[in-house]
């Protein structure tokens, strides 16, 4: 099986292309340029590459969030196009799940951090026990507060990774000390080839899915949505339109 693989719920962008046997490409930029612009002249650039085609392809991986709400529908929109087009199934996979799967066989804690703005994070625990991938707590959008107490109360070592690494970096080393391990540089951001992995084992286990039920699982309500539900809630207080 051969599964196309997206990633655009940060900044970066990755596409990536795998079968049950290898890693066959992949391509990351990680660059200031919107994801409808580049997304699909990457698709096509690593399918030329790897001398394949969209019949070529029988399963696209998408990671569904959370993340950048823009990114996220750009990456989804997209998988479910080409899905739609070839008729082939699609797999949602968590950003979370991916970039924790970055680093296989580690030992410790390992805890993605992408900014959520509003003071607050995305993020989950995860751990690997006897070569399985184990998720501990999450995925939640929480305070770094709520997340450093969550992480105060296990012993191990917890290796940090995502968008909101450094800028967190500080409070994180001053509240848990040297059980603090930053990820370097080559596994610290979203990659494909994870979402593509993944998205394997779901096909094992025959958790894939039709592009039709395919959404975005953006963790919590945007701006747009809660000041939509504040405007509402004062106009039910104030009585909003009535004579």
């Amino acid at each position: 099986m051969k599964v196309l693989a997206l990633d655009t719920s940060s900044i970066v962008a990755s596409v990536a292309v795998m079968d049950d046997e290898k890693l066959i490409g992949e391509h990351i930029i990680n660059h200031e340029r919107t994801h409808s612009q580049k997304l699909m002249p990457m698709v096509d650039d690593l399918l030329k590459s790897c001398e394949l085609t969209m019949e070529d392809i029988d399963l696209i991986a998408v990671a569904e969030g959370p993340g950048s709400f823009t990114g996220l529908r750009i990456g989804v929109a997209t998988a479910k196009g080409l899905a739609h087009a070839m008729n082939i199934p699609v797999a949602g996979i968590s950003t979370l799940d991916a970039l924790a799967f970055n680093l296989p066989f580690c030992e410790g804690l390992i805890c993605p951090l992408l900014d959520a703005r509003r003071n607050q994070v995305y993020t989950a625990i995860y751990k690997w026990e006897e070569g399985d991938f184990l998720s501990i707590d999450g995925p939640m959008a929480i305070t770094l507060d709520e997340l450093i107490e969550k992480l105060s109360v296990r012993p191990e070592r917890v290796i940090f990774m995502g968008d909101g690494m450094e800028k967190n970096a500080e409070v994180l080393t001053k509240s848990l000390g040297n059980r603090v391990v930053f990820s370097p540089n080559t596994v610290k951001m979203p990659r494909a080839s994870s979402i593509a992995q993944l998205a394997l084992q779901k096909a094992a286990e025959g958790k894939i899915e039709s592009f039709y039920a395919l959404t975005p699982n953006y963790l919590r309500k945007s701006e747009a949505e809660r000041q939509y539900e504040e405007k509402m809630k004062r106009c039910d207080q104030d009585g909003c339109g009535k004579d």
